[in-house]
């Protein structure tokens, strides 16, 4: 069973809650929990001593949607030593026509990290250490969350996957953020091809009218960090192989089709999937590719 820490005043678009007193824990079992509340004693209980990885969803993502694809996400977590994952859900899905509304909901992304921020500092002072892993637009809500943590919170690790943020985030805009965390890891592609597309339309338009640089700039989640801008907590990480065709869905999507396996491993081993009971699967297991992703934030969290 997974917990989540959910953000949202609706299930569909909308904006966060209004405080920490307002968010909702909820499980995949219990997607509408009455009473509801914004911490459980099992919750609270889970989370002492170990450390959390807190794993988040992108833009154009549901309620409903964030705790399917989240839960089985988690499934590849589960080999973690001293380890609890809890899924966030935050309202990045449009609000109007999908993708249009993109420039604006950065805005959500602050507020919804500002809010997970409060949450933590009030609620996990039991964890030994909190990580995170993001998907999309979720990496500018955890780096904001990361900005405005308590000091008093220890940060391990960060993975961005698909990262829909600026390529030289990590040494200008949220270069404070980049310092609080032991280490940084990015997943990134070529093949992305909503990167390629919808990142640009949206990036100047967006620094523009609310943050960043008004310039654009391609996004991290397809380039990877801009050098020679890297933080010396980066662990450096190539491009994923054009033949592995990580898309934008790729990485936490679970409803995806059995594809191949990649005809070379490029820069990366032969991806091998190690489900919970131990037993090693084929590359081309359906939905290799959030299997893969989730493995290789599992490497990086421990």
């Amino acid at each position: 069973m997974t917990y989540f820490i959910d953000l949202r005043a609706d299930s569909v678009g909308g904006n966060p809650v209004a405080s920490i007193d307002a968010v909702t824990v909820r499980t995949e079992t219990q997607p509408y929990p009455n009473p509801s509340s914004p911490l459980t004693p099992e919750m609270l209980r889970l989370i002492q001593g170990r450390d959390v990885l807190l794993g988040t969803h992108g833009f154009h993502v549901n309620r409903a949607d964030g705790i399917s694809n989240l839960a089985h996400w988690a499934e590849w977590l589960a080999a973690a030593p001293n380890g609890v994952f809890l899924g966030v859900l935050w309202p990045g899905d449009s609000r109007w026509i999908p993708y249009l509304d993109y420039p604006v909901e950065g805005n959500e992304a602050m507020k919804s990290g500002q809010l997970l921020a409060a949450y933590i500092g009030a609620n996990f002072s039991g964890a030994s250490s909190v990580s995170f892993a993001s998907h999309s637009l979720g990496a500018r809500m955890v780096l904001e969350t990361i900005r405005y943590l308590p000091a008093s919170i220890p940060i391990r690790a960060l993975t961005l996957m698909a990262a829909a943020i600026d390529d030289n985030c990590l040494a200008n805009e949220y270069k404070d953020a980049a310092a609080r965390v032991a280490k940084i890891s990015v997943l990134a592609s070529q093949c992305d091809e909503v990167l390629k597309l919808a990142f640009p339309l949206g990036n100047p338009l967006s620094g523009i009218l609310t943050r960043g640089d008004p310039y654009w700039h391609a996004a991290l989640g397809r380039t990877g960090p801009t050098p020679p801008d890297q933080p010396a907590n980066l662990v450096k990480t190539p491009i994923l192989p054009d033949s592995w065709g990580f898309g934008h869905g790729s990485y936490i999507n679970c409803s995806g089709a059995a594809v191949g396996p990649p005809a070379e491993a490029g820069p990366f081993a032969q991806p091998t999937l190690v489900q919970p009971e131990g037993t090693a699967q084929p590359a081309n297991a359906l939905n290799w590719q959030p299997a893969w992703a989730a493995s290789f934030a599992l490497t990086r969290w421990f």
